[in-house]
C-alpha cells in the first residue's frame, strides 16, 4: 500500500476516532485509525477512562504513549467502575454513553483544538455513538459513522422501524420465542433473501414496548443518515447484494474491509506496536499450535461479551472431549454469568494431552495458523471476518445482537458454517466430527479458502474494491476540509 502522504498540504488532516467502549468495537476502530495515520492523518483516539486503565493494565504502563501524531485521549463513560476486569453491562453502557458523553466529548474536542495538534478536520465515530454527530455539526467538520457489524447485520438493524410498524416486535407473548413464531420468514428486507425472524438481530425478542435496546438501535439508526458517510468492515464480493441495497437508503456506504488485510501492507514498526487487547494475551497458545499437525485443531472462542451457564460450559467441554479432536479453548474469566467457570476434573484429565485452555490470545494469529481446522464461534463480526480471512470453517453458536444474522449468512449464503441448535454434548460431538472430518466439513473448507482469496483480492491495491473504497473515502469525505492532497 502506498503512503499517499500530504506533502504540500496547507493543513494536515486530523481525524478524531471514537469507538463504542467494548473490545469488538475498539479493535476495528484502531485498525482504521492506523490506516488513516499511514495515509498522512494526525490521529486522536478516544477511549473511555475505564478502558484506558484496562489497556494500561493488560499492555503495560507505556502502551498508550502513542506517537507524536497518534495520540490517545479519554472521556468518562458515566458508569461506576466495576470491581472485575470485564466488559460492562451493555444496556447500562448504551444508556450512559447516549445520555452523558456528549458534553465530555465537546470539551475534549475544544482541548485538542487548543493544543499543538493540527485542528480537527473530521470525526470517525462508532455507529452506536451518534451523539458525536452533534459535536461534528457544531464544529463544522464531516463525520463518518463506522458500524462494526456485517452489512447484513446493519441492514437488519435499519429495518427495526419497519418491524415495529408491522407489529412483528415487540412480541405479543414470551411464548413466541419457543412456539415456532421465530421461524416466520421475512422477504422484504432490501438485499436479503428469505430470512427467519430468529435470524434478525436478537433485540427484537422482547415483549416490552419500552425495551431499551430496541429503542436504542431504532434511534441510532434513525440518526445514521445525518452522517457524511457510513463505513463497514466488509468487502463487496461477500455482501454485494446488501451493499448495493444501501444506496437507496443511506448516505454513501463504503465497504473497506477486511481492515486486518489492508493493514498488512503498513510497514511502520512504531505504529504496529500500538495494540488494543483489553485482556493480556497468553503467548503459549502459538507455541502449542506449532506442535500440532495441519488442520487438526478446533479453536473455541466465544468473544469478549458472550456469557453462558456453567451447565452449557460443561456440555461444550464433554462434546469436545468425546470428539477426540485437539482443541484450543479460550475461557475468559467472566465467561460464565455471575460465577467462575468450573470445568469437571475428569474432563481436564481426559483431555490434558490434546486440549489447551487459555484466558486470551491473539485471535488473528491463531486463525491464520496452519494447525487450525475449524472454529467454534459466537459469530461476532470480527471473529467471523477473521475466520473468513484465515480460510477456516465454523461451528456457529450466536449469542446476541446481529450474531444471529452472521450465523445465518455463514450457514446458508456463504457455505462456511454449521449451526449449533442445541448445546448438548452428543450434538456438539457430532458437529465437531462433521466440521473436521465429514463431507460437509470438506466442502465448507473449500468454500472458506475461496472466500479467503476473495478477501485478499478486495484488500489488494490498486484495483481491489476495499482498497479503492478507502482511497475514495479519504478523497471524497475525510479529506474535504483539507486544502489539497
Amino acid at each position: 500500500m502506498t503512503n499517499m502522504g500530504f506533502l504540500g498540504t496547507k493543513k494536515k488532516p486530523h481525524a478524531v476516532c471514537i469507538p463504542y467502549p467494548a473490545q469488538g468495537h475498539i479493535n476495528p476502530m484502531l485498525k482504521l485509525a492506523k490506516l488513516l495515520h499511514f495515509k498522512g492523518f494526525h490521529i486522536t483516539f478516544v477511549n473511555t477512562d475505564y478502558n484506558h486503565k484496562r489497556l494500561l493494565k493488560s499492555r503495560g504502563p507505556h502502551s498508550l504513549d502513542g506517537l507524536s501524531s497518534f495520540r490517545f485521549e479519554t472521556i468518562p463513560d458515566g458508569l461506576p467502575e466495576p470491581d472485575v476486569d470485564a466488559t460492562q453491562d451493555i444496556i447500562a453502557l448504551c444508556e450512559s454513553t447516549r445520555t452523558t458523553c456528549l458534553p465530555h466529548f465537546r470539551n475534549l474536542l475544544a482541548k485538542v483544538n487548543n493544543s499543538n495538534a493540527p485542528p480537527v478536520t473530521c470525526i470517525v465515530s462508532d455507529g452506536a455513538m451518534t451523539f458525536t454527530l452533534d459535536a461534528a455539526q457544531e464544529l463544522g467538520v464531516p463525520e463518518v459513522l463506522f458500524w462494526t457489524t456485517s452489512a447484513c447485520g446493519f441492514m437488519c438493524y435499519l429495518q427495526y422501524e419497519h418491524f415495529i410498524q408491522k407489529g412483528l416486535t415487540p412480541l405479543k407473548d414470551s411464548s413466541d420465542i419457543t412456539n415456532g413464531y421465530l421461524e416466520t420468514t421475512i422477504d422484504w428486507i432490501p438485499g436479503i433473501k428469505d430470512i427467519r425472524l430468529r435470524d434478525i438481530p436478537s433485540f427484537i425478542r422482547t415483549t416490552d414496548s419500552n425495551d431499551f435496546m430496541l429503542d436504542f438501535i431504532y434511534r441510532e439508526c434513525k440518526r445514521a443518515p445525518r452522517a457524511s458517510a457510513i463505513i463497514l468492515n466488509t468487502f463487496d464480493a461477500l455482501e454485494h447484494d446488501v451493499l448495493e441495497a444501501f444506496s437507496s437508503i443511506l448516505p454513501p456506504v463504503y465497504s473497506i474491509g477486511p481492515l486486518n488485510l489492508l493493514l498488512k501492507d503498513v510497514d511502520d514498526k512504531e505504529l504496529n506496536a500500538i495494540e488494543s487487547n483489553l485482556w493480556k494475551e497468553e503467548p503459549e497458545c502459538m507455541e502449542w499450535l506449532n506442535t500440532k499437525e495441519p488442520d487438526s485443531v478446533v479453536y473455541v472462542n466465544f468473544g469478549s461479551i458472550t456469557v453462558m451457564t456453567n451447565e452449557q460450559l460443561v456440555e461444550f467441554a464433554w462434546g469436545l472431549a468425546d470428539s477426540n479432536k485437539s482443541f484450543l479453548w479460550i475461557i475468559r474469566p467472566d465467561l460464565v454469568g455471575g460465577e467462575n467457570a468450573v470445568l469437571p476434573q475428569q474432563f481436564l484429565e481426559q483431555t490434558k494431552n490434546r486440549g489447551l485452555l487459555s484466558s486470551w490470545c491473539s485471535q488473528e494469529q491463531v486463525l491464520n495458523h496452519p494447525a487450525i481446522g475449524g472454529f467454534l464461534t459466537h459469530n461476532g463480526w470480527n471473529s467471523t471476518l477473521e475466520s473468513v480471512c484465515g480460510g477456516v470453517p465454523m461451528l456457529c453458536w450466536p449469542f446476541f445482537a446481529e450474531q444471529q444474522t452472521n450465523s445465518r449468512f455463514c450457514c446458508t449464503e456463504w457455505g462456511i458454517g454449521l449451526e449449533i441448535e442445541e448445546v448438548k454434548r452428543d450434538k456438539i460431538e457430532s458437529l465437531v466430527k462433521e466440521l473436521m472430518d465429514g463431507e460437509k466439513g470438506k466442502k465448507m473448507k473449500e468454500r472458506a479458502l475461496q472466500w479467503k482469496e476473495l478477501a485478499k483480492s478486495a484488500a489488494s491495491g490498486p484495483h481491489g474494491s476495499s482498497f479503492r473504497n478507502l482511497e475514495n473515502l479519504i478523497r471524497e469525505v475525510l479529506g474535504e476540509n483539507v486544502t489539497s492532497f
